[in-house]
């Protein structure tokens, strides 16, 4: 698996101090439609290149663009969960710029009037709400996708495929009202969370149906000014827009302070070097050349519609949350607090439950598995590739193993964590490296007599009434076996052993 490497600059906590980050977010999001914006081609993932396309969505002379209703009831549908203000009439521009992936010369977006404005969404941070505005929600196309690299002449070509190209994509634009990467994440996941769970996207990020650009800058606190603003174009996963933001904080206060002016430009993230990279100068809206698509109606959504939309709402991350943890308590027996963890994402939830269906693992023995080293590992990479390098069913034959005796836990951690790093099955893990669980009795009786042979002084203080030193001969078999005896038989032969005449 891809590994992060940390190349950010080194500035000291006071110089960091005297500085505050200013972010605002640009989340693009995929809509839920089984067609694309403004044509009949499907929007299904995964098809063979350049089979879902037509004359229209490859900007062919005479097509004409037809817009697809669906798409504008989920707009409607996440501008009301962002609680903005819904405009009756708006209207689609052409914005121009010349790039392979655009096969017409122009993005059908919208500019000066968007669907949606002056939305906000809420968030727990830090032990608070913290309220960030939202600017505009606007309906717009998507382009085509470049494919630089997994060719055999991919140092001299770049490929295209256009199915992805003019598939409906929502743009949610925030105020510039995050100051810390740990804001700025908090507030993507909470507003995956609302997309996904209001189902207006799947917001796959390791598909492409959820990217984030984030504009950063920095200033020196106390400083009403912003600073000169650099854009990260095309973050798709929480983790990498952390990791961006960090270094690119860091780097901006890093120039300041040599006395260079930030330049105002457009930047990678480069996951594999680990920093943000210079891709082009930053654009002006003027730039584009914005004008009204003139084969296109103004978009109407009028109270009627919005009101339908809002009839035909499903219920809420916070319903359902709640309803999962009434779900949880009842159905398994777990506390409060246990049943928080596991509804505090409703995809964690759904892996929990999965790893139960895939496996004949109780759920009390599941859950400190999931909770713990699953979470663990979650939380460094990233849920979407946590999830996808140890799926639910994998979790659970590994955990049912413990469970059954068939490997111990100090062992299996270790499995687990070779399973994210390698995307191995435990099954590939366990045969390659040894780690079955210890079955011969006799052989492990050997060992813990020789081990207490080793060690009389500790077996007197045991004899004479210090139990306390139980556990280091425990601990001495366990590191002879490297983990692998069952520790129940463990304990079984020593204190057979440890009082015997």
């Amino acid at each position: 698996m891809t590994r992060t490497v940390d190349q950010s600059p080194r500035i000291s906590p006071e110089v960091m101090g005297r500085y505050e980050a200013v972010i605002g977010l640009e989340v693009h999001a995929q809509l839920k439609t089984r067609t694309k914006a403004f044509c009949g081609c499907s929007t299904r993932f995964g098809d063979p290149p350049n089979t879902n396309v037509c004359p229209v969505c490859l900007g062919l002379p005479g097509a004409l663009p037809v817009l697809n209703g669906r798409a504008v009831e989920l707009a409607v549908r996440a501008s009301l969960a962002l609680h903005a203000k819904i405009h009756g009439r708006s209207r689609f521009a052409r914005k121009n710029y010349f790039y392979p992936d655009l096969p017409k010369g122009y993005q059908i977006s919208q500019y000066e009037l968007p669907l949606a404005t002056e939305g906000l969404l809420d968030f727990e941070f830090a032990g608070a709400v913290k309220r960030v505005g939202i600017t505009r929600l606007h309906l717009e196309e998507d382009a085509a996708k470049n494919l630089h690299e997994g060719f055999p002449d991919s140092d001299r070509w770049s490929y295209i495929d256009f199915n992805r190209c003019g598939v409906p994509l929502i743009e949610i634009v925030s105020e510039p009202e995050l100051h810390t990467p740990k804001e700025a994440e908090g507030y993507l996941n909470r507003l995956r969370e609302l997309l996904e769970g209001f189902e207006v996207s799947d917001c796959k990020m390791e598909e492409g149906s959820l990217r984030c650009d984030a504009n950063v800058s920095v200033r020196l606190r106390a400083t009403p000014e912003l600073g000169t603003k650099v854009e990260i174009k095309n973050l798709n996963s929480v983790r990498f827009l952390g990791h961006a933001l960090n270094y690119e904080v860091e780097r901006q206060i890093e120039v300041l302070e040599s006395g260079s002016p930030v330049s105002q430009e457009t930047r990678l993230w480069n996951v594999r070097a680990g920093r943000t990279e210079p891709m082009r100068s930053k654009e002006f809206a003027h730039d584009y050349r914005y004008f009204p698509d003139p084969d296109l109606l103004p978009v109407s959504a009028p109270e009627s519609l919005v009101a339908e939309v809002k009839r035909g709402m499903p219920k809420s991350p916070d319903e359902l949350r709640a309803e999962g943890r009434e779900q949880l308590v009842q159905e398994y027996g777990f506390t409060a607090d246990d049943a928080n963890v596991l509804t505090q994402h409703q995809a964690l939830k759904a892996y929990f439950h999965a790893t139960l269906a895939g496996s004949n693992v109780s759920a009390s023995f599941a859950f400190p598995w999931i909770k713990g080293e699953f979470l663990r590992h979650a939380n460094e990479m990233g849920f979407d590739e946590a999830s996808t390098a140890v799926p639910p069913t994998a979790s659970g034959a590994l955990i049912a193993k413990v469970e059954s005796g068939k490997i111990p836990a100090a062992v299996a951690k270790n499995v687990y964590a070779k399973m994210f790093e390698t995307g191995k099955s435990d099954d590939e893990i366990i045969a390659a490296e040894g780690l079955s669980q210890m079955t011969d009795t006799a052989a492990i009786e050997r060992i813990a007599r020789a081990i207490i042979a080793a060690n009389p002084d500790n077996v007197a203080k045991y004899r004479s009434g210090n139990e306390g030193v139980f556990k280091f001969f425990v601990g001495q078999v366990m590191k002879e076996t490297r983990g692998q005896a069952n520790p129940q038989v463990v304990n079984e032969l020593l204190k057979r052993i440890l009082t015997e005449p």
